[in-house]
């Protein structure tokens, strides 16, 4: 196999990857391409020029997602390969990007070629994926697998400027009012979907390791938690008398960080915070928190909730406080397909690179491709585990064996799978 192997231009690849990553450059050094802004508008002109030059139609669907086909290609189904262009506010140039282009190389390749495949190989750049001032995140693929329906598209605007989900999606070409018609995936539609992504966490690097497959997304659950206490003085409250809403919120805040200890399948956060009345002269008399716990494994979920919920109630009683839970989120983890596992796998070994397996614990847009279609995910190698900041980036050597190993596993799916 190794002589006759089809091999990607990995070079070819990193010149795309600088390409892109000009689109947004912000004077941080960081990226700015969220949804509907204008360098999104430039990505997917830059992305649509690309494609069109290798030789694909390119196709905007009613949520804007960009679609990349082989002129006169097979008519089975398609293995569709991508990711996303968007980017969070100063972000970095690989996250999303990396899968776009290496779908890219690897149709390319596949094009150049000549290759004779049972299935035709498409490309994919799906909209906001990222959380954006639209208040929602993985769009596109939401659209694409039902989650979301027009009558849900037409009550979403811009928390900042106002703007309607509508019009913004008007202006990069597509229509909300036809996504049942023009962007709903049937089960089946599909033979398969393959994101590549970095890892955005550090196993891999700090292993030495290039890539791994993902074997399942990780669910993700919130909670907005209010503590009620009571304001009064700052300077005349002695600590017997205080409802201090700001210390419980500390307690909490410590309870979380401990569910992660002796559980490693699990990542447990309190990302914002907000205290009232907020003044310096003030014992607090209120705080909203939020928890944001990700585990692909159920039972270790189970175990953290009941272990906090016991955890929230001594505080309560320590404190002297109220303490108020909403459910937030409730999202079930997501396993990726065997059979996509397996030819990652396969083709990895080929390259003589470990046989490596994950668990993804940030979403992505191949979890809501999982609803219609065998899907899958390639791990690359992420720098110290930066991600969604300037200094994200993988190695050269990374994202070349992780392009092989896509192009591989291609063909071997190719094979695999019913026409």
């Amino acid at each position: 196999m190794a002589g006759n192997r089809l091999r990607v231009n990995a070079a070819r690849l990193q010149e795309k990857l600088r390409e892109l990553a000009k689109i947004g450059r912000n004077a941080a050094g960081g990226i700015d391409r969220q949804l509907a802004s204008p360098a999104d508008s430039e990505a997917r002109a830059w992305l649509k020029a690309l494609w069109e030059n290798i030789g694909l139609g390119v196709h905007t669907d009613a949520i804007a997602n960009l679609w990349g086909k082989p002129c006169g290609a097979a008519a089975g189904k398609p293995i569709v390969l991508g990711s996303h262009h968007d980017t969070v506010p100063n972000g970095g140039a690989y996250d999303g990007a990396l899968g776009v282009l290496m779908a890219t190389e690897v149709v390319q390749t596949l094009l150049e070629n000549g290759a004779a495949l049972r299935h035709p190989v498409w490309t994919l750049s799906m909209t906001g994926e990222e959380p954006s001032d639209f208040s929602v995140s993985t769009l596109g693929s939401k659209v694409l697998c039902g989650r979301l329906v027009e009558k849900d598209l037409e009550q979403i605007r811009n928390r900042v400027t106002g703007e309607t989900l509508e019009t913004a999606i008007a202006r990069l070409g597509g229509d909300i009012h036809r996504v049942a018609e023009d962007a709903r995936l049937e089960k089946g539609r599909l033979a398969a979907f393959l994101e590549c992504h970095i890892e955005q966490g550090r196993r891999l690097y700090d292993a030495g390791e290039h890539i791994a497959a993902v074997t399942c997304i990780t669910g993700i659950y919130r909670e907005i938690l209010y503590v009620h206490g009571e304001a009064n003085h700052a300077g005349t409250t002695q600590l017997e008398n205080r409802r201090d809403a700001l210390a419980a919120a500390s307690d909490i805040v410590l309870a979380v960080e401990d569910l992660m200890r002796g559980a490693p399948d699990l990542a447990a956060t309190v990302g914002h915070i907000q205290a009232q009345p907020n003044a310096s002269n003030i014992v607090p008399a209120q705080v909203m928190l939020t928890l944001d716990l990700r585990t692909a494994n159920p039972k270790t979920r189970a175990a953290a909730l009941a272990h906090f919920g016991e955890a929230v109630r001594g505080i309560e009683q320590a404190r002297g406080v109220v303490i108020e839970r909403k459910l937030n989120l409730d999202q079930a983890e997501m396993p990726m397909a065997g059979e996509v596992i397996e030819a990652i796998g396969d083709a990895a070994e080929a390259l003589h690179e470990p046989r490596r397996e994950l668990v993804s614990m940030a979403g992505h847009d191949a979890a809501n491709l999982a609803r219609v279609t065998k899907a899958g995910m390639l791990f690359v190698s992420t720098v110290d585990g930066y991600s969604h900041c300037p200094q994200e980036a993988a190695p050269e050597k990374s994202v070349a064996i992780a392009a092989q190993t896509m192009l591989d596993a291609v063909l071997l799916l190719d094979g695999r799978l019913p026409k």
